[in-house]
């Protein structure tokens, strides 16, 4: 590390068991769909996405707030 420069991950970086939280609200019932999973990578956040699919009915429209997710892993 460079003085004046900040620190970067390394390609060996271990999560050491953090976990990604994928979770949605329907602010009409109330109803929270989330799940917890070990990974972090865009393969996850598409399962995340075909859950809301099928959890809600067809022609739904739904916003998504996506805020600071990076699928670079």
């Amino acid at each position: 590390m460079k003085k004046g420069r900040c620190g970067t991950m390394t390609h060996d970086y271990k999560r050491h068991g953090t976990t990604t939280l994928f979770a949605a609200l329907n602010v009409l019932d109330e109803r929270v769909i989330g799940e917890c999973m070990a990974k972090h990578r865009h393969q996850e956040f598409l399962r995340f996405l075909r859950q809301l699919d099928r959890e809600f009915p067809k022609g739904t429209p739904l916003h998504l707030i996506v805020d600071n997710y990076g699928t670079q892993n």
